[in-house]
């Protein structure tokens, strides 16, 4: 077992987290964790000398290189393209491990779900109608008021990580297939389950599975008519839905996107979803986290009004809620303990050549 580990936390750590924190590791006498009193940069810069494990959300440069010790940074949200260039850097020099975390993974496959499901049953649009004293108990078909049945659809799983494996468990009872496109099909999928293309008993009630790998994206897209985006972020999924890739889905098409809002192209989204080239949108992820208020005060996070349109739902980056769920730092407790006892095998080790 190593000795006196230091574990620096760079943010204001809430109480009730601290006690959670000191109770779950208080048997590893070695473990001592700092959370500073002051935020302020020169003292982190101090405490990050002496550090082993550092956890936080955007250490400068200038921290990481000061930090002569440091051999594992903790960072405890998925989100991680923002550190690829500086670890990048660090990892010429030393060894530091980048690790993320999955522990608002359910939170977010539920969120992604219950979206999708007010975006098919019109949940929003009709209870702004009852707010209004409009009774309406039938369809229109002029307006986006009728439900849009699940049943039968063929739904696309873009990203295998833990959300997605949440949201395919989630939405297997209701009598879909469901088409799964990832890196590697060899990890993170049951033998019985690695076939390109083939329908395989996953386990899942009699809903069918099919496999995609990255270069089959058209043909991916092709055969769903709803995406549901829990990709990493990386240069290579910058962009990686446009115009061309919106065009493949069909009018009936949904999209559902709980990853980064720059993985689909927000000018093309925003035209299909106008012109009513895809049925709609469930968004929780957005282009712009500093928007300026407009003319009468309101702050909008893009270019385009998505917020006029009838077939989307929006929502304010909040799909990791409720935020103060002490279990999401299950894995960050856990690599912490295989630190202490001088393991290797960290949970969720970012590989930095592939950015995730």
């Amino acid at each position: 077992m190593n000795k006196n580990i230091i574990v620096l936390f760079i943010w204001d750590v809430d109480e009730i987290l601290k006690k959670h924190l000191k109770k779950s590791l208080k048997c590893l006498s070695n473990v001592k964790l700092i959370f500073p009193k002051e935020l302020d940069e020169k003292v982190i810069f101090k405490l990050g000398v002496d550090a082993d494990i550092i956890i936080g959300w955007r250490p400068s440069l200038e921290l990481l290189r000061g930090s002569k010790k440091l051999k594992l940074f903790i960072n405890p949200g998925t989100g991680i393209k923002h550190h690829i260039e500086n670890f990048r850097k660090i990892n010429k020099t030393k060894k530091t491990i980048l690790v993320n975390g999955h522990g608002h993974a359910y939170s977010t496959a539920q969120h992604a779900v219950a979206m999708l499901l007010s975006l098919m049953n019109r949940i929003v649009s009709h209870h702004n109608w009852m707010k209004d004293g409009i009774w309406r108990t039938s369809d229109d078909k002029d307006i986006f008021s009728a439900s849009i049945q699940l049943r039968n659809r063929n739904i696309g799983l873009l990203g295998y990580g833990a959300i997605n494996q949440y949201v395919h468990k989630f939405l297997s009872g209701f009598e879909n297939n469901f088409h799964i496109l990832k890196r590697n099909l060899e990890v993170g999928i049951s033998p019985a389950c690695r076939s390109v293309g083939t329908g395989r008993d996953s386990g899942f009630n009699d809903n069918k599975v099919y496999f995609y790998i990255e270069n089959d994206l058209n043909k991916f897209l092709k055969a769903i008519d709803i995406l549901i985006v829990a990709v990493p972020h990386t240069s290579k999924t910058e962009k990686l839905i446009g115009k061309k890739e919106l065009k493949l889905f069909g009018k009936n098409a949904l999209v559902v996107n709980v990853a980064r809002g720059s993985i689909i192209d927000e000018k093309n989204l925003y035209e299909s979803l106008k012109n009513s080239s895809i049925a709609g949108a469930a968004l929780d992820v957005w282009y712009n986290y500093n928007p300026k208020k407009d003319k009468d005060g309101k702050q909008y996070p893009y270019k385009f009004p998505f917020h006029k349109l009838d077939n989307v739902i929006l929502s304010p980056h909040r799909a990791a809620s409720p935020f103060d769920d002490l279990t999401r730092w299950d894995e960050v407790i856990e690599n912490i303990i295989r630190f202490a006892k001088g393991r290797k095998d960290f949970l969720n080790v970012v590989d930095l050549e592939r950015e995730y």
